[in-house]
């Protein structure tokens, strides 16, 4: 078989019947000639072995196990592609199994840190010595610090917050997340008196005062971006002593995560308000109640050390 020839017309059906984006056709072009260049007479008249040669080859090389997985994707796509097509009467990939990835904890903030993180932002924005302009925009980042570590919401949908979230004095507030569902979120009363601070002051500023977010910006999407956000929120925590590298928005809704079960959240309760449709992915945060189980133990029991 001429596995150039066959991956080829792969790329042309991804092309045609998928409608796969050329970055995504380059990155299936990569993985299957690096295959073909691997496996002696190409990759289309592989067998399992050949194939399972291949991936033992590249871990051995140092890829990382994601990448292994990617490049195996990519080869389960093409052979039934060619089964599909008759081109091959057997799949040899059925029997091969995925490459273990290490389950990655997520980066997060001590409530020591965060705590330093949000008496800074408070601290500025009560600063007299500042000039409109800055107080202005310390008031904002406040109010985004304080909202996103009392809900935990993702950054897209912190930055596109409606302003009625902010008119209303509710300890709870309604946000539309991942495929448009709603979902109940709480809002502390440092959260609410931020956000109500900052739309007073936003109230004064004619560009904003109209604008339906709570938190405008001259964008074509109508509110402040992630990016400024994020490179905001960086240059906060450099001032409040903390490494900038080591926190972003995402790290502090992790942050919200991990704080709520060490203090003795439950796992479903917090699933429910990071807003994830499927426990699972909540679970990457059990090593957290992991070690609360420990450090119950080991604190009551009578045989502990």
């Amino acid at each position: 078989m001429n596995s150039a020839a066959r991956i080829e017309a792969f790329l042309e059906m991804m092309s045609a019947e998928r409608g796969a984006a050329e970055n995504t056709l380059s990155s299936y072009r990569r993985d299957l000639e690096d295959a073909s260049a691997g496996i002696a007479g190409g990759l289309a008249g592989a067998t399992s072995a050949d194939i399972r040669a291949y991936l033992d080859d590249i871990a051995a090389r140092g890829f990382a196990a994601t990448s292994q997985a990617r490049k195996l994707s990519a080869i389960r796509q093409f052979f039934k592609f060619l089964y599909t097509e008759g081109l091959r009467g057997d799949d040899p990939t059925g029997t091969l199994d995925s490459p273990k990835k290490g389950r990655a904890l997520p980066k997060t903030m001590s409530e020591a840190d965060t705590g330093r993180l949000l008496d800074r932002a408070a601290q500025e924005a009560k600063d007299p010595s500042m000039h409109d302009g800055d107080t202005l925009a310390a008031l904002r980042l406040q109010a985004l610090v304080e909202v996103l570590y009392a809900t935990g919401l993702r950054v897209s949908e912190l930055v596109g917050l409606p302003v009625t979230v902010a008119q209303r004095d509710d300890r709870f507030f309604m946000v539309r997340g991942k495929g448009n569902k709603e979902r109940m979120v709480p809002l502390s009363a440092k959260a609410r008196t931020a956000m109500r601070t900052w739309l007073a002051a936003r109230a004064a500023v004619p560009a904003l005062a109209d604008s339906p977010f709570l938190f405008p910006a001259a964008a074509d999407s109508g509110y402040l971006s992630r990016q400024v956000f994020a490179r905001e929120l960086k240059a906060l925590a450099a001032r409040a002593g903390i490494a900038a590298a080591k926190i972003s928005p995402h790290v502090l809704r992790h942050a919200f995560a991990s704080h709520l079960l060490q203090n003795g959240a439950d796992l479903r309760a917090v699933q429910q308000l990071l807003g994830h449709a499927d426990i699972s992915t909540t679970q990457i945060y059990t090593h957290v109640l992991e070690e609360r189980l420990m450090r119950l133990v080991n604190d009551h029991h009578p045989l502990a050390d």
